[in-house]
């Protein structure tokens, strides 16, 4: 296929054509093929129009979507807060995102035990400073207090 220099910015069949070529690649939300779709010089009502007629035949779905990011970032040893933050930047509405969180069945603890194993090795923290080390890596990739401290073997501590 020969790229032009710059398409027309109202031909909506080469803007859900675009659309069709990047989820060939992989899953993109709404929101973020609206913003590359822009980037190269379609007008809104033609990227309207194009999504629109894309979300129709379901070759754009904002579940499919949302399913495939939350296993990418579950697989990264992302938490469910960070994984809700991305969404919402990605134009997945909160409700939407808690909803993804919750059909994907994740155990938040054994990922978070997984993501310290990773990064730190087999061996639990030995002291306070390496503890909240830890703890500060699992609270950047979005774990919550419950999964930090099973993660780290704190549940039973009694300091």
């Amino acid at each position: 296929m020969r790229r032009s220099s710059k398409p027309d910015p109202q031909d909506e069949a080469a803007c859900r054509r675009l659309a069709l070529d990047l989820l060939a690649r992989r899953e993109h939300s709404r929101l973020e093929l609206e913003r590359k779709l822009a980037a190269r010089g379609f007008e809104d009502g033609a990227i309207g129009a194009a999504l629109d007629r894309l979300e129709a035949a379901n070759a754009l779905s904002t579940a499919r979507f949302g399913g495939s990011f939350v296993r990418s970032r579950v697989a990264r040893g992302q938490g469910p807060a960070r994984i809700r933050a991305e969404l919402e930047q990605r134009g997945v509405s909160g409700g939407a995102a808690a909803e993804l969180l919750a059909e994907a069945e994740v155990d938040w603890i054994a990922a978070a035990r997984e993501a310290r194993r990773k990064r730190f090795g087999p061996v639990p923290p030995a002291d306070y400073t390496e503890r909240a080390r830890q703890a500060r890596f699992l609270e950047r990739r979005g774990f919550d207090g419950a999964a930090i401290r099973a993660a780290l073997d704190l549940a039973s501590d009694s300091d």
